[in-house]
Order: C-alpha cells, then sequence, then structure tokens
C-alpha cells in the first residue's frame, strides 16, 4: 500500500529535528529488537544482558530529551512481530517522564496486524495506541496521476504513453496497489518495447496482467476448445490461451518455447551421454580384426554363427565379402582377433566359441600369438588375448 514509502518520507521531513530507529527485520525475540534498536541508535549492546540493555536505553532517552530532540522508533512489518516481542514494544512505551514520553512508536504493517491487536493478550498494548490510520487502495483516478508521476520522475518527456483503456486497465487489475502497479507497469512497458510499439494499449495491459496472474478479464478460450472433454494440463492451457489472434502471440509463444528449446537439448546431451557409456560397456567384450583384408574362410563363417548363439560376442564377419574357394593346401591360420577377457571367461570355452575347436594345435597357436601369456588355464578380466579365427586341424581328424 505504499506504507514503507511513506515512513521514509517521514524520516526525510523530520530530518534533523529527531533521533530515529528504523527496524524492518521483525523476524527476531526481544533481545534481538533491543539490540537493533541500540545498534541503530549507535549504543554498544554486546555482552550485555536484557537489564543493562535497558538502563542504557534510558540513560539515552534521557540525554537526548534535555537536549531537545526526540527519539522515534520505527518498525516496519510489524505484523510479523510474535506476541513476546509485541509485549517489548508494550514495554518500551514506558520510558517516560513526568511530563512527556521519551520514545515515540510508530507501528507499520499489513492488515493482519490490525487483527494482531485484536487479540485479548494484547489488550494493554492495542490501548496504548494513540492514533491508528489505515492506507485505502488508489481510486481510478489517483492511478493515472500515480502513473504518470512515475513517468516524469523517469525522465519520459513525451505525449501521454498509456491510452486511457490501458490505464484504465492497470487501475483495475492493480486494484489500487502501488506495487502491483508498479509491476503491472514496467511489464507492460517491457511487451511494448518488444513489439516497438509507440504507446500501450488495452492488449498490451491485459497480457502483461495475464504474466503477473492479474488477468481477470483476460481473453478467453473459444467454445469449440472448451467444450473439449480432455483435462487440460497447464502447459496446454497455455498453448491454447496463445493460439488467439493477440498481436502478442509471436513474442509470447518465443518466450515459452526458449526454455523448451533448452529442456529438449538437455535431454538429447543425457541421451546422448548414456548411448555412449552403453556402447562403450558393449564394446568392452567385442573381438575386431587385426587383419580387416584378410577373409575369413568358410569354416569361419559357421563358427561365427554357431558362436553368436552361444555367447554374446559381436563380429563384422557380415561385412567382409564372399569368401573365396577354399584351397587345397593346409590353412595353417588365418585372421587374428584381439578379445578383451570377461569375467568367469576360460580359454577352452573361447576356442570353442570363437575358433570352432580346441585341441593341441589351437594351444600351440595361441601361445605363439600371445607370447606374455604364461598361464593358459588362468584368464584375468580386462586382459586382452589374441586368438586365431581359424587354424587347421589335425589330419587324422578331417579323415
Amino acid at each position: 500500500m505504499g506504507k514503507t514509502t511513506l515512513l521514509f518520507q517521514l524520516l526525510k521531513r523530520w530530518k534533523g529535528y529527531v533521533h530515529s530507529a528504523f527496524l524492518f527485520q521483525t523476524q527476531c525475540d526481544s533481545r534481538e529488537l533491543l539490540r537493533y534498536l541500540m545498534e541503530d541508535l549507535g549504543l554498544d549492546s554486546q555482552d550485555r544482558d536484557i537489564v543493562r540493555m535497558h538502563s542504557d536505553l534510558n540513560n539515552f532517552l534521557f540525554r537526548e530529551t534535555k537536549a531537545g530532540k526526540r527519539v522515534v522508533l520505527f518498525i516496519d512489518e510489524a505484523q510479523n512481530l510474535s506476541d513476546a516481542v509485541l509485549e517489548t514494544v508494550r514495554l518500551l512505551s514506558d520510558f517516560e517522564a513526568p511530563d512527556r514520553k521519551l520514545l515515540q512508536i510508530v507501528l507499520a504493517g499489513q492488515p493482519e496486524l490490525e487483527q494482531r491487536l485484536i487479540r485479548p493478550g494484547l489488550t494493554q498494548l492495542r490501548q496504548r495506541i494513540a492514533v491508528r490510520a489505515t492506507l485505502d487502495s488508489l481510486p481510478p483516478a489517483e492511478v493515472v496521476r500515480y502513473m504518470n508521476h512515475r513517468l516524469h520522475v523517469a525522465g519520459y518527456p513525451g505525449t501521454q504513453l498509456f491510452t486511457p483503456e490501458a490505464s484504465s486497465a492497470v487501475a483495475e487489475h492493480s486494484r489500487g496497489i502501488p506495487r502491483l502497479i508498479n509491476h503491472l507497469c514496467f511489464n507492460s512497458l517491457s511487451l511494448g518495447c518488444a513489439i516497438r510499439s509507440k504507446q500501450i494499449n488495452l492488449q498490451i495491459v491485459r497480457e502483461a496482467a495475464g504474466d503477473l496472474s492479474l488477468d481477470q478479464h483476460a481473453p478467453k478460450l473459444p467454445p469449440r476448445n472448451r467444450q473439449a472433454a480432455k483435462p487440460q494440463t497447464p502447459g496446454r492451457a497455455i498453448s491454447e490461451t496463445l493460439s488467439s489472434t493477440s498481436p502478442l502471440v509471436p513474442l509470447m509463444r518465443a518466450k515459452l518455447l526458449r526454455p523448451r528449446v533448452l529442456q529438449i537439448s538437455i535431454v538429447a546431451l543425457l541421451l546422448l551421454s548414456v548411448a555412449i557409456y552403453l556402447g562403450t560397456r558393449a564394446g568392452a567384450g567385442t573381438f575386431r580384426p587385426e587383419h580387416p583384408s584378410d577373409l575369413p574362410s568358410t569354416t569361419a563363417r559357421t563358427s561365427s554363427d554357431r558362436r553368436s548363439e552361444e555367447a554374446p560376442v559381436t563380429t563384422a564377419s557380415d561385412q567382409l565379402e564372399p569368401d573365396p574357394p577354399p584351397s587345397d593346401g593346409p590353412q595353417h591360420s588365418s585372421t587374428v582377433f584381439t578379445y578383451v577377457v570377461q569375467p568367469n571367461d576360460t580359454l577352452r570355452a573361447l576356442c570353442l566359441s570363437l575358433v570352432g575347436h580346441y585341441d593341441e594345435a589351437v594351444e600351440e597357436e595361441i601361445r605363439k600369438l600371445n607370447p606374455n601369456l604364461k598361464d593358459l588355464t588362468h584368464l584375468n578380466p580386462g586382459q586382452e588375448i589374441r586368438l586365431p579365427l581359424n587354424t587347421s586341424k589335425p589330419e587324422q581328424s578331417r579323415h
């Protein structure tokens, strides 16, 4: 309602005539209230109990009274004070001389303060209040004068910036509360600047009131949209409201879609990170050919088909060209693969899965490919081992 503005204006007028203390921190107990008061008056309150602080404050008030100065205590947002602190405020009013009060107290607060003072426990404080004043909402004519005054203070020298209809809408949506008038006018000016409008009209004020949830007379949804039986989520309701034929639709849609694009981008990055992580985990158990130009034999392709059913190991054999006709000569070795050992892997199982058989020839070939592999019966997880894709079986196994 502008109570704080009036308090500062009063302090400005009384400057040099009174010694004032202004307290706006009302979330405190009685001791903290006294410390705030003494520090604002320039008195030391460190390491002092309540009795000592009362004594120091009383002496200070007597000195100021003899010097011809009044001491005034302003407490803003007094409706937040607890009953115990309000009782402390009442006790502060007991500082008095035989002919006058030593401390004047001004309580300012929201309308809830009046409701607090009606309580039976605060009867004594209520009886000590000599003057009561209430700030009513500004009437529409005063709202227009207030808007013009603020524009003049801001340095606007032009013609009427708000149309008469827009000014009436500001008075209606703000209910004559100065703080809401400031917010609504600021949002209206911001929207007008965004669409490069030289004058703030009724539509702009209504859009600004909608942003501040003050749209008592905002455009309603068309009847065909209201007849939909589906429940509307907040996002759907906003999108349908913005679908009206308003000149501010592109601006408002951009304001809403900008955070949506940011959210989608973040989700996409998270999904990409998960995909890379899973691909890395899956690739830990794959084997890769060390000679991609070599072509596997028919036996190797058959073993790879059988391998795909037995173990979760992938191969690039499907991407290779068709196998050449098998040569008559013996094939001691062909493509060599590097495999990363997984938990519970054994050399015999790997050979049966990847090579197709396990015998002394295969074991000897593995020893040649892995000279650092000392113990073939024990494989460590994460260890890299080179395996021949296909080795020739002994002659007796062919006949």
